[in-house]
Order: C-alpha cells, then structure tokens, then sequence
C-alpha cells in the first residue's frame, strides 16, 4: 500500500473544542467577549500566526496587539491540548496501517510547542515514521513543501494525503497526490466546494480506500 500522510486537527483529533477553550481563556482575560466554536472554527487551518489575525480582526484587539497576545495563546493551547480527543477509530486504523508495514507520517500547521503536548494527550507520540509540525519550515500548508518533506523523510516521493479542510486540499492538489477528506472535520466550505478523491466518515473504512487509490 501507498505511503499515507496526515493531517492532526480535524482529521485524527477533534482539536476544535481545545482551540475554543483556549481562545476563550484569553478573551476572558483580556475582559472580551466569548466566541462560539463556529466563529473560532474560521480563524484554524492556517496555522496559530493566522488564527491570531482572525482572532484580532473579530474582536476588539488591535493589530499591534499580536505580538503580546500570541505567548499566551500558545500557553493556554499547551493546557486545552492535555483534553484532546481522538476521532472514533483514528487510533485502530493507524495500528492497522503500521501493522500492514506501510510508512505513515504527520503534517500539520500546529506549532511543535502545543503539538507535543496534544500528541502525548492523544497516545499519538509514537505512531508516526515522520512528524512535521507549522514551524518546523520556512513555509506551511497550503504551501507543496512541509508535504513533500514529509514524503522524502518517510523515503518515498510521493503518496497519499490524509486530511478534512480546504488548506489541505489545495496542499494535496500543489503537491500532485490524491487527497482523501475525512467528513467529520473542520472546515468552511460543504465537501462538495472542496476538491478530493475520496470521502470518508468511518475509520474503519479508510484501509480499503487507501489500497483503491
């Protein structure tokens, strides 16, 4: 079977109540206004320096407060990430890959400082053959490259990515690999806007459309 890649937040983990929460710790103390998981789920996908942008701009922060606000941001994600919790079947289907001996990797737009915290949480420290975290490279997701990293640390060209959002798709559709988009993730547009190969909503499922593809 082909090399396969994931995605974490949205895809293995249903990281989105961990943003929320921390999103909100720091409105609190900053005297603001708590936003809805709807609102919070448009800032992520991007990585944390664009999520504090949309937090800013959706809020009564200033753009000079940016530089002030991300350490706690990133301080509080640490502690919501001790919370995170596995999509249902996530774990059994990338025990079933690893037994079946096919190379799986990590790439994600999550910083390493909250990543290694959230994969310890999730019993996901070591799964992975590679992880790749936002700011490991110059350049991050939708951008080709942290992908073909990836690939190249996992000894191969190429494979098939793992995902569940818009930037994922585009990252697929730059690098040239098929894409396959778990339903239940996090995500704007409907799937039918975003372009895949494959749709899934069932772990147990995605053995044998990764042996298709």
């Amino acid at each position: 079977m082909t090399p396969v890649v994931f995605d974490l937040d949205g895809t293995l983990i249903d990281s989105l109540p961990d943003v929320t929460k921390a999103v909100n710790l720091l409105l609190t103390e900053e005297g603001q206004p708590l936003l809805d998981a709807s609102v919070v789920n448009t800032f992520v996908g991007s990585g944390e320096q664009v999520l504090m942008q949309r937090l800013i701009a959706a809020t009564a922060f200033e753009p000079g407060d940016h530089e002030r606000l991300m350490p706690r941001f990133i301080a509080h994600y640490k502690v919501a990430a001790l919370d995170t919790k596995l999509f249902p079947g996530a774990r059994a289907a990338l025990d079933r890959l690893r037994a079946a001996g096919v190379p799986i990797g990590l790439c994600t737009n999550k910083p390493r400082a909250p990543l290694i915290p959230t994969l310890e949480a999730a019993g996901l420290d070591d799964v992975f053959g590679v992880v790749v975290a936002g700011d490991d490279l110059p350049k991050r997701k939708p951008d080709p490259a942290p992908l073909f990293h990836c690939f190249q640390a996992l000894g191969v060209e190429t494979g098939v990515y793992v995902g569940d959002s818009e930037v994922d798709a585009e990252t697929a559709q730059r690098a040239g690999v098929p894409f396959v988009i778990y339903a239940h993730g996090i995500r704007v547009k409907p799937i039918a806007e975003i372009p895949h190969d494959v749709v899934f909503d069932d772990f147990g499922a995605l053995d044998g459309i990764l042996a298709a593809l």
